[in-house]
């Protein structure tokens, strides 16, 4: 109870964006920059997901509005732009979440990059700059799968915003079957979305299993 009451504070400093005041709290408590780091990938793989998954759901909404047959339309519409707004704050919320990863992995390897300097000893700085270089590396790769990952967002959004904008305006049977023709372009765009996704995701697993093997 005690740990929960001195915790709270310190993430609502983490949410105020007082990174640099946050990460000095927590060390104060034991949780290190490391840890919150691999937290934080964690938080981003499992947003990847669950947005790589919104955006599946999104492609078959779309797809089967555009062979609707007969019914509601406006309640299609509804529905696919209801399906719009959740894959949005899905979007937002990984962009939010690699921004997290980027800025604990800043303060990280900024500190350690000074305590490098710190060792009397030859072997042991070599050592630790052998594993600061391995681990920098490792997060290169990983922050570039994230942000690739990331840049197909816009990409798989914009066509699925101009169907539902059309379909606000359009209401009709004949002006939904010309949707038919987008089908190809939209899946084209969620798909290299999908596979961008899962290999962010797998470099999230490895960055993680080698942090904890450390």
């Amino acid at each position: 109870m005690k740990f929960r009451l001195l915790v709270l504070p310190l993430l609502v400093l983490g949410l105020c964006g007082c990174s640099t005041v946050y990460y000095g709290a927590m060390e104060k408590v034991g949780v290190h920059k490391r840890d919150i780091m691999v937290d934080r990938v964690k938080a981003a793989r499992d947003t990847q997901n669950e947005a790589k998954q919104q955006f599946l759901t999104a492609m078959e909404q779309f797809k089967s509005v555009v062979k609707f047959q007969g019914g509601d339309l406006e309640k299609e519409y509804n529905k696919l732009n209801a399906t719009l707004q959740k894959s949005e704050s899905e979007a937002a919320a990984v962009r939010k979440r690699i921004s997290a990863v980027e800025d604990v992995s800043d303060a990280l390897f900024s500190e350690w990059r000074s305590e490098i300097k710190q060792y009397a000893s030859d072997t042991l700085r070599r050592a630790s700059q052998q594993r600061y270089d391995a681990t920098k590396k490792k997060y290169t790769d990983l922050i570039a799968a994230m942000k690739k990952a990331e840049s197909k967002l816009e990409p798989a959004l914009a066509p699925l915003r101009d169907q539902v904008l059309f379909m606000k305006h359009n209401l009709n049977a004949r002006a939904i079957a010309g949707l038919s023709d987008e089908v190809v372009s939209v899946q084209t765009n969620v798909d290299k979305l999908v596979r961008e996704m899962e290999s962010a995701i797998a470099q999230s697993d490895a960055f993680i299993a080698s942090l904890q093997a450390q």
